[in-house]
């Protein structure tokens, strides 16, 4: 039997290669409320005809907006490209028309034809009709007179043809057929999905810590109630969320003891993914952190000053979880009848049970819908997930989508440091947002290469969250360079990526490795408490709290750096210095940061001006937001950076200065 050719016809007018787009279309793209995003396709056509496109966007009600006119990109290369923002959350889709232009046709000929004396009467006759056609096309009260009194200067005879061509190609004309142009042959792509959701799916700053570690001289053990208390300066930092660690019931068998010891004393508190115990399990709390109504404290605390509370997810037990005995299906069984534990050769986790998925796997969705509903009730609307990549991919799609249809607004976050395909396709599949490797991209080619990747197509459906460091990563970047080295990092964090997050004992530049070579800090706060002296440190000036204000403080000013797909990186002519930029509308940020913790470093920055929305040889003033100095600058333009000082430039970028508006270039 031959094979059922179900392609769908090319029209008459090819759309091709349609961007962005995600799986072939089989899944959504992804944009949030207000964020602008650049549509493309190849739009052509046989002969010389011109050939025009646009974009047309609908809302979730299946109502199309006002069509954006596209522009080719670059000459000759048939690709054309508009930009859109979706107003709102929800299904949306957008679509590509293209169309034959016979206005811009006609007057290509006619500026051939009349001035060589071609069919001079027929050609302007020729326009006549067009624009007559054109005009009855624009609504009244938007140019319709414009345009035929147009067509009525082609017509007349009394003038000569030079100046009735003139009245054709006027600014007033153009400007009226911009807005409504004659559309011939108009073909559309096939609508394709968009998923707009909430702006915290994109920007925030993100905050992790342990409330176990916030005790008193009293009560060590740091409950809810007392962890409340260090909230109002998490605030005062300018951070968005709050991420806790799990907080339920940690299990005794095999437990942990510190910095990763098997033989745990009565003391040791355990770690806190070990979960379950007679206690409860997933949807319980620690007992010494306090109870339910506790935790509806904190979350009402944190409200008041602004924060979401983001919880951790990881779907994984301790051998004293309630599942074990309710559900050993659930949990992989050895020949000898004995439960499986957790292994990433080398490392064992003795006193955590992974999840065997395909034994129940329908169950196992319930069930974990049920314990995220649960917490969601509490006020829990962030849920950064551990290690979704050891888990089936289809289990996550199951279970975010079913959270998502009624809650859209749940935002899930994906910590996953894993191979390529699996952390984009979790991406794909919902998550809506993921950690990346920018822990371990530190050089400037390494840095450059890397978020040309995420902020280029992957930023259709992959939205990174830069945390600096986590419990588990310490790089050797910030063991070996010290307080400069959290500053560099901190600032490329808050400005490259529009979520960043640091995790607690950052500010104090807590550098101190378990051994030399690795990335575990010693006296890991997994294992024990670790309280930390906070007002000691910010009266001691050990602290980098003031930067990380500071920053925060510029990113809620900036909309272009609560954005992605708008980073531009700039020349720099030495390795150890980056230069890039963001720009949102007439906002424009440009950042200029020492990489090299260790020494001054110097560097000529050369601007691609337009991306700033400046001519070639305009001067601006730029003010530092991190020191309040403002300097002039122009096309190139000399820096040193000394680490012991300020390690990176800041610069809000206010426009053209009057001495270039008038001709001149001005001071560098």
């Amino acid at each position: 039997m031959r094979p059922t050719n179900t392609a769908r016809e090319t029209g008459r007018i090819p759309v091709r290669d349609v961007r962005p787009v995600v799986e072939h279309g089989r899944r959504p793209a992804k944009a949030v409320a207000g964020e602008t995003f650049e549509v493309t396709a190849t739009v052509f056509r046989e002969g010389h005809d011109a050939v025009a496109a646009n974009v047309v966007l609908e809302d979730p009600q299946g109502r199309p907006g006002p069509w954006t006119p596209m522009r080719e990109l670059a000459p000759g290369t048939d690709r054309w490209g508009a930009e859109v923002t979706p107003a709102a959350e929800g299904h949306w889709t957008f679509r590509v028309e293209a169309w034959g232009d016979p206005v811009a046709t006609w007057r290509h000929h006619a500026r051939v034809k009349i001035p060589a004396g071609i069919d001079t009467g027929l050609v302007l006759e020729e326009g006549a009709e067009l624009y007559e056609r054109a005009a009855a096309g624009v609504p009244d009260g938007e140019g319709r007179a414009v345009v035929r009194a147009a067509a009525a200067a082609l017509r007349d005879d009394s003038r000569p043809a030079a100046s009735r061509l003139a009245a054709a190609l006027t600014p007033e004309v153009d400007a009226v057929l911009a807005r409504h142009p004659l559309r011939e042959l108009v073909t559309s792509s096939d609508p394709m999905p968009l998923l707009v959701e909430r702006e915290r799916a994109l920007y925030g700053a993100w905050y992790e810590f342990f409330p176990r570690s916030e005790g008193t001289p009293d009560q060590p053990h740091g409950t809810f109630r007392t962890a409340a208390r260090r909230l109002p300066a998490i605030a005062a930092m300018g951070f968005d969320v709050v991420y806790l660690p799990p907080i339920h019931p940690i299990g005794t068998t095999h437990r942990k003891g510190r910095n990763n010891s098997l033989s745990a004393t009565p003391d040791d508190v355990g770690v806190p993914w070990a979960i379950g115990s007679p206690e409860g399990g997933h949807d319980a709390v620690h007992p010494l952190l306090g109870t339910l109504d506790d935790f509806d404290h904190f979350v009402a605390r944190a409200r008041e000053l602004g924060l979401e509370i983001a919880l951790d997810f990881a779907l994984q037990c301790s051998p004293d979880h309630p599942w074990v005995d309710k559900h050993p299906e659930w949990f992989h069984h050895r020949p000898d009848g004995t439960i499986a534990y957790a292994e990433n050769p080398p490392k064992k986790y003795q006193d955590i049970y992974p999840i065997a998925f395909d034994a129940d796997m329908d169950g196992l969705v319930a069930e974990t819908m049920r314990v995220l509903r649960h917490w969601m009730a509490h006020g829990v609307r962030i849920f950064r997930v551990d290690n979704p990549h050891t888990k089936p991919v289809v289990f996550w799609e199951r279970v975010i989508a079913g959270i998502n249809r009624t809650d859209p607004d749940v935002i899930f976050l994906a910590e996953a440091f894993t191979r390529p395909a699996m952390m984009h396709t979790l991406a794909q599949i919902g998550f809506q947002q993921s950690y990346t490797y920018f822990t371990w991209r530190n050089t400037k080619q390494e840095l450059t290469d890397y978020l040309t990747e995420l902020t280029g197509e992957a930023a259709a459906w992959m939205r990174p969250n830069f945390f600096a460091n986590t419990p588990d990563i310490l790089h050797a970047y910030l063991q070996h360079g010290g307080r400069p080295a959290f500053e560099t990092r901190a600032v490329l964090a808050a400005t490259l990526s529009p979520t960043w997050g640091i995790y607690s004992g950052y500010e104090l530049c807590e550098n101190t490795p378990l051994r030399e070579g690795g990335e575990e800090y010693l006296d890991s706060e997994k294992y024990q408490l670790k309280p930390r002296d906070w007002k000691t440190a910010e009266r001691e000036g050990r602290t980098i709290t003031p930067l990380i204000t500071r920053l925060n403080t510029i990113r809620r000013a900036h909309p272009a750096l609560r954005r992605l797909r708008n980073l531009r990186f700039h020349h720099a002519d030495n390795d150890a210095v980056i230069a890039y930029s963001k720009r949102t509308g007439s906002d424009v940020v440009l950042v200029v940061v020492n990489l090299d913790p260790h020494h001054t470093q110097e560097a000529t920055i050369s601007l691609d001006m337009p991306h700033l929305g400046l001519d070639r040889h305009d001067s601006t003033p730029v003010h530092d937001e991190l020191t309040g100095e403002t300097y002039h600058w122009s096309r190139t333009n000399y820096v040193r950076l000394d680490p012991g000082r300020a390690p990176a430039h800041v610069l809000h970028v206010q426009g053209p200065s009057a001495a270039s508006r008038q001709g001149g270039t001005g001071p560098s």
